[in-house]
């Protein structure tokens, strides 16, 4: 009696949904039956569930057949259709090469193929290419939808930016369905903050030291670095401007390049900082990448960096000067009279019912924005603590090694100390603000003091005020412009204030 044929049955579904809605068993009877008719054992099933198709010849699993083939332990494969054995061209004739050289047959039964004869592995090869035509017209579907779904303010694969997440307006199976780009409570706080500070110190690593003291973290749990703090100050969506569909993969294991901007896709989105604050920063970084230079020490003089010469050009103190003199038209101010003339509008800037009125509006604004920075904090914190505690309880039970221990634990305890230590900081500034600026009396009698005490404060305290509470000071041949700009600790974000320069 002769030996019957053994055979193996491939069976692969690409996709989760496959998995449910074309089951392997399916697959794998079918393939059965069709060995039974034929008469020959089926002696291996090779399963891959949930696998994509476009490579298969690396895997284990594939492995393992082929070696099965080799050692005689299959004679032939037998699946459901050739996109189940794989989608390109090159590797389905490689497989069909194999199985040739060892006297193995291919059987596809969705297309009736069998390589043993020439007719078959003709049609063989034909089938095959047009099995890879077809992933390449989905690929080109996809592509094409790409941009309208970033249009329509649809997720296109990835995690959301950091300070945002994407949220569903709809739970369908347990899944969200018609997702959006929100902004994210936790996150949102501490972007904000990244932005400030750089404003503040113009150095990415200095930023990234602050942040990681404050106990904050990237996403993953990594401290932030220069390269981070740089690529989020870059990114356009926090500003309210998503960018999306502007870049592309040159294949497996190759470079992301970026696509010409005709073909990117600019979408309104929930903001978290101002434009203005977004611009300024990738202002100084535009500059900074020019120059390849640090940020200069601060000015000496009170007005260097904030006076300018209506013409447009900066006005400087040469060293054998006491004016302040513009480098294109020579326009000139004392620096003496354009000090005392400064003076003379602090009293009106700074004890003027309206701008008041405004200071009180932006220090409650200034107190919610530390309150949630705050319980962002904290609600790390209990994060951290939680995590600790799961980790010190899988030590005890053996389920983390002793020398491991440490790896895990010990970067949670030292981001926890953080928080701990810059937790009272930010308290105290909330406490400040609210005892002392939510109180139209103390703001008139703290604005008072400060101008009051002008006369007798030292240059450099004066310098740091002027920083704070002055945006640009325009020396025309006529008047000067002053536009002061806000700070909640000075009062700010009054109207512009001029002062006609006849006869001075």
């Amino acid at each position: 009696m002769a030996q019957k044929k053994r055979v193996g049955i491939w069976i692969r579904v690409s996709t989760d949904k496959q998995v449910e809605d074309e089951s392997p068993e399916h697959h794998e009877k079918r393939a059965r039956l069709y060995a039974e008719a034929k008469g020959w054992e089926v002696t291996e099933i090779y399963r891959l569930d949930g696998l994509s198709g476009k490579s298969t010849f690396d895997l284990p699993i594939a492995k393992t057949m082929l070696r099965d083939l080799q050692s005689g332990h299959i004679e032939a494969l037998v699946f459901s259709k050739l996109a189940r054995l794989g989608r390109n061209t090159k590797e389905l004739l490689e497989f069909s090469d194999i199985f040739q050289k060892a006297g193995g047959d291919l059987i596809s039964l969705a297309e009736s193929i069998d390589t043993s004869s020439p007719a078959g592995r003709m049609f063989f090869t034909i089938i095959a290419a047009l099995a890879q035509w077809e992933r390449e017209e989905i690929a080109a579907r996809v592509a094409a939808s790409v941009p309208i779904r970033a249009q329509l303010g649809k997720p296109l694969g990835g995690a959301a930016p950091y300070g945002y997440t994407w949220k569903g307006d709809e739970i369908v199976d347990g899944k969200e369905k018609n997702k959006k780009l929100v902004i994210n409570q936790e996150e949102a706080p501490v972007l904000k903050l990244m932005y400030e500070l750089f404003t503040e110190h113009k150095r990415k690593k200095t930023v990234g030291r602050l942040l990681n003291e404050k106990g904050f973290r990237t996403r993953n749990g990594s401290e932030f670095s220069d390269t981070t703090v740089g690529r989020l100050l870059r990114d356009s969506t926090p500003k309210g401007e998503r960018i999306a569909n502007y870049t592309k993969s040159l294949g497996d294991g190759k470079a992301w390049v970026v696509k010409p901007e005709s073909e990117w896709v600019r979408m309104p989105c929930p903001a978290i900082i101002p434009e203005t604050l977004w611009e300024e920063c990738n202002r100084i970084l535009d500059q900074q990448e020019k120059t390849r230079k640090k940020p200069v020490k601060k000015a000496v003089h009170l007005f260097t960096g904030i006076v300018f010469c209506d013409c447009g050009g900066k006005m400087l103190v040469p060293s054998d000067s006491k004016k302040y003199i513009c480098n294109l038209c020579k326009n000139r101010i004392a620096m003496d009279d354009l000090e005392e003339i400064y003076y003379g509008n602090l009293k009106s800037y700074l004890m003027t019912d309206e701008n008041i009125e405004k200071f009180l509006s932006r220090a409650n604004a200034t107190i919610s924005e530390k309150e949630q920075r705050l319980d962002t904090m904290q609600q790390e914190a209990k994060r951290l603590q939680a995590e600790m505690d799961k980790t010190m309880q899988l030590y005890l039970d053996g389920e983390i090694p002793k020398e491991g221990f440490g790896k895990y634990y010990n970067p949670l305890d030292q981001q926890l100390k953080q928080i701990e230590i810059a937790v009272p900081d930010i308290q105290a500034e909330i406490d400040f603000l609210k005892i002392e600026f939510l109180n139209s009396d103390l703001v008139i009698k703290e604005a008072q003091n400060l101008y009051d005490r002008w006369p007798t404060i030292i240059p450099e305290e004066k310098r740091s005020i002027v920083e704070d509470i002055t945006e640009r000071i325009t020396v025309g041949k006529e008047e000067i412009l002053f536009k002061f700009s806000y700070n909640p600790a000075y009062f700010l974000n009054s109207p512009d204030w001029q002062h006609n320069r006849r006869g001075s």
